[in-house]
């Protein structure tokens, strides 16, 4: 197997963990959030912030990932 085939399993298996990792990722910080909101209501709005900066955290790292796993792909 040439490096270009080696790139494009290892840009593929990148791709998906990333996905994987940043699904199960923010569903875990959305079930704390909610779970953290049933138990103090009236502190929601705090919960729902920090939900919301983490989520984008995530995303980006996500993100970010996804574009290495493309030009790991486009490696010639």
């Amino acid at each position: 197997m040439d490096a270009t085939g080696l790139a494009y399993l290892g840009a593929g298996l990148g791709a998906g963990l990333a996905i994987i990792g940043g699904g199960a990722g923010i569903g875990r910080l959305a079930a704390s959030a909610m779970e953290g909101i049933a138990r103090q209501p009236q502190s929601s709005t705090t919960i729902q912030t920090a939900m919301l900066i983490a989520a984008a955290l995530i995303e980006g790292v996500t993100f970010l990932a996804l574009v290495i796993c493309f030009l790991l792909s486009l490696k010639t």
